[in-house]
Order: C-alpha cells, then structure tokens, then sequence
C-alpha cells in the first residue's frame, strides 16, 4: 500500500504556474497539441494503475504496467461531465476516461474499476488540484461538516494475489462451507455498466422486490463453479450458498481487489472527536465552487 502520487511530465500542472508559458520538453506535451500557438502546452501525467496490470492480456498496452498516461483535463472535459446524451446512456464516466487517456489502445470500459477510480482522482487533481471540499457525517456525534480533504494522500491497494494465469482476470477461491472450487473476477467498467443497466430495469418492473444487491453482483462476478460456467446455474447457485459462503468470497474479494482506500481520518469541528470516514465523490468532487 502506499500514497496516491502522480508522477508530473509537465511542471505546469503546479497552481503557480498554471497560467504562465511553459517551455517544457516535447515528452510532456500531447502530440499535434492544438494550444501550441497559443504559448500554451496542455501537459500529462502518469497516474498509478492499482492492478499493476496484471489482468490485462499481452496484446494490451497495459500489460504488466503500473501506471498510465493521462492529460490535464480541460474544458472538454467539463463537457462531456454536463452531457445528458453520455447521463442517460450512464457512459459519463468512460468517456472522461477515453477523452484523458493518453496511451494508444486502451478501452476505457475494459479497465478494472479500481484502475479506473484511480485514473478519475488523477484526473480530478489534474483539473482542479488535490484539495477536496466535502460534507460528511461525523460518526461520533452524527453532525454533518464541511471538511478539507487532500486527495493525494488516499492510499493505493495494489493487486497482491496471482491471477490464475498471467494477463487474464480470473482468480481462484476455495468456498469453506461447500468446499466449491470458484473462478471469479475484478469488476470492469463496463461490468458496472451493465449492472447498473439491469439493476434499473429490474427496478423499473419490480419495484422494491428487484433489490438483491449480493446475489446480483457475485453472480457478475463469478466466472465458474467447480468447472460450471452456464450462467443460469451459477446465478442458482449463488441465491442458494450457504450464507458463510457468501459472506467468505465477498469478503476475500473486497480485501484483495485493487484500487484506492477511499476513507480518511478526520478531526469533527463539532465535537472534536477523530475518526474514519468514507470520502463521498458527490457534484463537487469535479465541480468545486472555488
């Protein structure tokens, strides 16, 4: 585990210089870059890859790597962020990540969600910096504060399990109850795309009886049982596990998947107390007021 640190191309990404020429070497600067003429170079960064690219095939320009190419977001951006078009097609956040992503051949709905989660904070900070104005609860005396958070400082959860085979996102669990031999894997973007799709469809024409948050997920999350991968069966299979056996996968899978820790310690100006709270990523996360 460590820090999350994005290693600069481009010195003018500091708030010092953000407005001022830049006479930065051709590696920091995007090819054909449109601003050029303007005395104004827009400047990448390498931010970390939580899965140190160890689930993305040898074709892949991510295979084996620990971090990725991005460019500073820009006003572009901020368009794609207010399009109703990429909202109601719940695309918004994938196509942030293929306007930012530097690095040739990647799909941004093929990344893991946790790569894809560190790929959105760097490109926060790129856009807006690494301070954070959010109003959590404070879990000693309930209070809602506004708090500071700096986003540099949320720490990375690298991939420290082996996949089955190299460049493929499979994984093996034992379940201790039923002693079933199970491949699952990390999540996708487009995985939680589709989840979200069925998950409102299922609303839509059930109403309150379609939540089954659990079972719907492991169900997109597992790749085979003892060697059964018709995913009719598996989806029986899951509504039926013991519940130990649920709860064993579900928790070896979140303490392994990799991505960053979004909880930070915080003192609460109401009453003192520190604690542990999640950072929410609500309108401002990139929409700051100030």
């Amino acid at each position: 585990m460590g820090a999350f640190i994005l290693a600069r191309k481009n010195d003018i990404f500091t708030a010092s210089q953000a407005t001022q020429k830049t006479t930065s070497p051709v590696e920091g600067v995007m090819r054909q870059d449109p601003m050029k003429e303007f005395g104004w170079e827009v400047p990448y960064e390498i931010a970390p890859l939580p899965s140190r690219g160890l689930v993305y095939d040898k074709n892949s320009p991510l295979h084996n790597k620990e971090s990725i190419s991005i460019k500073a977001m820009t006003a572009k951006e901020e368009d794609i962020l207010l399009s109703r078009a990429f909202s109601k097609a719940g695309t918004t956040v994938s196509e942030l990540l293929r306007s930012c992503i530097s690095e040739q051949g990647v799909d941004a709905s093929h990344l893991l969600s946790g790569d894809r989660q560190s790929i959105l904070v760097a490109i926060r900070i790129t856009g807006y910096g690494s301070s954070y104005d959010a109003e959590v609860i404070c879990p000693a005396c309930v209070s809602r504060v506004k708090n500071q958070f700096d986003l540099s400082a949320l720490t990375l959860h690298p991939l420290e399990i082996e996949p089955k085979m190299p460049g493929i996102n499979e994984f093996e669990f034992v379940l201790p109850v039923t002693k079933k031999r199970v491949i699952f894997k990390f999540l996708t973007g487009r995985d939680e795309e589709e989840l979200s799709v069925l998950t409102e469809r299922r609303r839509k024409l059930l109403g309150d009886a379609a939540e089954n948050p659990v079972t719907t997920k492991l169900s997109h999350q597992i790749i085979s049982i003892e060697g059964i991968t018709d995913k009719n069966k598996i989806s029986t299979f899951v509504t039926n596990m013991p519940a130990a056996d649920s709860r064993a996968l579900r928790n070896y899978i979140e303490k392994n998947e990799p991505g960053i820790d979004m909880n930070v310690q915080m003192t609460c100006p109401s009453c003192s107390a520190e604690s542990e709270v999640g950072l929410p990523i609500g309108p401002s996360f990139f929409w700051p007021k100030s």
